[in-house]
């Protein structure tokens, strides 16, 4: 079986390294808001390019922070996509605000920057595009947009650890941005973890209160927090795997060539990489009008695939008593037609060849 991911070919790429710094941890025996999250911040807002980093427990955790930082809350209303890990609807609805979907570019499926004017109303207050897959959302059209009509950014960075729009690192474009450190990310922690990145001093000290209970000093609450912070072992673990993320990238990016140029003359559609962008392909999603059939046929073969995501967030249980009534037929066309093919730096190119070979010998 070829898997969606083998995260058991890393580790032994950097043992030495992940051990020793475990280690180091273990040895000062301080594991809560110590010395490794502060590094790991500053060197990571550093790769990004934004002057503050404030590290917290999940890219869940991020994203509501962060619309929480900026002030946003009932009646409010925030724009963004419903193609997207359920986390970025999540953190809008439990802050009390009001999201408002847009449909998804049918190239890259990040946000359909055409259609954002059209949904602001008195009460929008943000925009938080999300660089899916790896691949940049159009961010010049979406702050043009949201500088004239004075609302924040947000950028859903979560599956875009080192991608660039335009040579800037996804990540440091918006007012703030918010990255996953789930084990199967680009740059992944052996648990959960997540980040906050931004350039505004006073936004990250108010996130570093919000992650720590609300606190300004010890036992002493300004305001009503969470407890949400990155411990010292994962932090540890991150600096580790930092180093390597740009190279891992690159081996991504050439694991993603060599599926196009083997799969170009097949029936799925690939996916795309924009002029302006740098993807750093944390998923390689093609699309199938069969595609149930074609993840059935590439299991009987060997090869194990994922939907990244079957049903839109404004089609979920969870959200209908909001009220959607709405249809965005890209997003629900490609929800119907997405497939994750194995993506990782360590997939051998005999493997991406068979997996190419029995896609394009299914009928």
């Amino acid at each position: 079986m070829i898997p969606i991911i083998d995260l058991k070919r890393e580790y032994p790429q950097i043992k030495t390294e992940i051990n020793e710094a475990i280690q180091r941890v273990l040895d000062k025996q301080w594991f809560i808001l110590g010395k490794e999250a502060e590094k790991f911040e500053e060197e990571f807002s550093k790769y990004v390019g934004t002057k503050f980093g404030v590290a917290v427990n999940s890219g869940s955790d991020a994203l509501y922070l962060a619309v929480k930082a900026l002030g946003i809350d009932s009646g409010d209303e925030v724009i963004t996509v419903s193609h997207t890990f359920v986390s970025t609807v999540d953190a809008i609805v439990r802050n009390g605000a009001k999201p408002v979907f847009v449909d998804i570019d049918p190239e890259t499926y990040t946000m359909d920057v055409t259609q954002i004017e059209g949904k602001i109303t008195k009460r929008t207050k943000a925009i938080i595009p999300v660089h899916l897959y790896g691949h940049p959302a159009d961010m010049d059209a979406i702050n043009a947009i949201a500088k004239k009509y004075n609302l924040f950014v947000i950028e859903d960075a979560c599956q875009a650890h080192g991608s660039e729009y335009k040579g800037r690192k996804a990540g440091s474009i918006g007012d703030v941005a918010c990255f996953s450190f789930y084990p199967t990310k680009n740059c992944g922690a052996y648990g959960d973890g997540g980040m906050i990145v931004t350039n505004s001093e006073e936004i990250a000290k108010k996130l570093s209160m919000s992650r720590n209970y609300g606190q300004s000093q010890k036992y002493y609450y300004d305001f009503v927090g969470i407890n949400s912070r990155l411990d010292e072992i994962q932090a540890a673990v991150l600096r580790v795997k930092l180093k390597h993320l740009d190279e891992w990238n690159e081996k991504r990016r050439s694991v993603a060539k060599l599926y196009n140029e083997l799969l170009k003359d097949s029936k799925v559609i690939l996916p795309i990489e924009k002029n302006y962008a740098k993807h750093v392909y944390h998923l390689y999603a093609i699309r199938s009008k069969n595609r149930d059939e074609l993840q059935q046929y590439l299991l009987e073969k060997g090869i194990q695939t994922q939907i990244h995501y079957p049903v839109p967030v404004h089609k979920q249980k969870s959200y209908l008593d909001l009220g959607f009534n709405i249809h965005l037929p890209v997003t629900e066309k490609v929800c119907n037609e997405i497939l994750s093919l194995p993506m990782y730096p360590w997939l051998k190119k005999e493997e991406i060849a068979k997996i190419a070979e029995v896609v394009k010998s299914y009928k």
